[in-house]
């Protein structure tokens, strides 16, 4: 059964004129509505769900537009849109989907930029801590976008339910994930390393997980380790399937949300090829 995609328009609504902007979602939607995925119309996250990982200081000052840093503006109705993303997280860890969506949320912690850094990195919250929250399971968090997933890890880091595991590009944005600490497992790699090199540091990672212990698999998807992306790991569409063939390995209940990856053909066909790895490997 294929994977469904979860989608809403509203995430197309704003900054248009950033690299974190819409036409990236859009092309990876219709490359995917072209290759017959069913889509599932996103509802927005009520306030009390956003409240489980954020602060409401925090949350006020996203409302008030008092969130703007050098990376993140502080677009008009930036909340609305943003509970969109989170919506859209939520519906697909309750049916094992992909959240297609608009704003990233990895490196915001619950009280904003995380881990001692000044930007937020094109996020507001965190989709994917705050389903795995309301899920309450025993999650193992396996973040595979090339830039470590800072407020990820400050949100969760030391939490007995939940295992971050990361692979990312380093050095780059945002400067943390060198090292593990308590549950945040981090593997760091140099830039362009290529798919044989990936693939032995991806194995270290998911063979460091005893699967038996957890209950939920959520993905951090961000494709910026594409090559020529913003964090390349000089990964090609293939490695793509190979990354979905091991997750679909790990045999736990799966979700995944869109981090990065700002080419939107890459980004679609990649999604294709994660999807299909990890369809037809379970």
């Amino acid at each position: 059964m294929k994977t469904k995609i979860v989608y809403s328009d509203r995430c197309l609504c704003y900054g248009t004129w950033h690299i974190e902007g819409p036409q990236r979602v859009k092309i990876a939607q219709d490359i995917l509505k072209e290759k017959d995925y069913e889509f599932v119309e996103a509802i927005p996250a009520t306030e009390d769900e956003v409240l489980s990982v954020h602060d409401m200081e925090y949350i006020w000052n996203i409302k008030k537009g008092l969130v703007e840093d050098s990376d993140t503006p502080a677009y008009d109705n930036i909340f609305e849109f943003a509970k969109v993303s989170v919506g859209a997280t939520l519906l697909a860890s309750r049916i094992n989907g992909f959240a297609l969506t608009r704003p990233p949320g990895h490196h915001v912690g619950s009280y904003g930029a995380a881990l001692g850094v000044y930007t937020r990195g094109f996020c507001y919250l965190n989709n994917i801590a705050i389903a795995v929250k309301e899920l309450n399971k025993k999650t193992i968090i396996l973040d595979i976008d090339g830039h470590h997933g800072n407020g990820t890890q400050e949100i969760f880091l030391g939490d007995d339910k939940v295992t971050y595991v990361s692979v990312h590009q380093s050095p780059n944005f945002p400067g943390t994930g060198g090292t593990s600490e308590k549950n945040c497992i981090n593997f760091a790699l140099p830039p362009d390393v290529g798919g044989e090199k990936y693939f032995k540091t991806f194995n270290k990672a998911l063979n460091s997980l005893d699967t038996s212990k957890f209950e939920v698999l959520a993905v951090s998807a961000g494709f910026d380790t594409h090559k020529c992306d913003l964090a390349s790991l000089g990964l090609v569409q293939q490695d793509y399937y190979e990354i979905g063939k091991h997750i679909a390995k790990l045999a736990l209940p799966t979700f995944f949300v869109l981090e990065g990856g700002y080419n939107g053909q890459n980004v679609g066909l990649d999604i294709d090829m994660l999807l299909r790895g990890f369809e037809e490997n379970q």
